[in-house]
């Protein structure tokens, strides 16, 4: 199965889902997004496959979100790509695309539903918090 993960290794959520991807034994493309962000025309066709709004993607914490007022509701699709191509760290992560979809997977155990559900071992994030148990039964997500 070919899965692209856009990356960020500073985020905890970010690092969870790309070892759970490697945990059922998937090697992911790992795009590590801020030093090679995708083009404005794939972040629109994420947005499109996932069925949501520009919206749905953008990070607050850490961000000129505030400061660029991208709260504005009356802010359209177009305005808001702009904003997230002129400063990728505004586009949340980690996104993960599949043959299944694509999803922005916080938490990190939303990935499971872009991979195979057979066999699925267990799986216990950084935090200690346990996602798939010893039976092989997703816990959370």
């Amino acid at each position: 199965m070919d899965v692209v993960i856009y990356h960020n290794p500073a985020c905890g959520t970010s690092r969870n889902t790309l070892a759970l991807i490697r945990h059922v034994g998937i090697e992911p493309h790992v795009i590590e997004y801020l030093k090679t962000p995708p083009s404005r025309a794939l972040v629109a066709s994420f947005v499109q496959r996932m069925g949501g709004g520009v919206r749905d993607l953008l990070r607050e914490k850490g961000t000129p979100y505030a400061e660029l007022g991208l709260g504005d509701p009356t802010l359209t699709d177009d305005q808001l790509l702009d904003a997230i191509e002129a400063h990728p760290i505004l586009m949340n992560r980690p996104l993960v695309v599949s043959p299944l979809g694509v999803k922005l997977c916080r938490p990190s155990e939303v990935v499971l539903d872009l991979l195979p559900a057979e066999g699925l071992k267990p799986f216990t994030k950084e935090d200690g918090e346990v996602v798939v148990d010893a039976n092989g039964r997703r816990i959370r997500g």
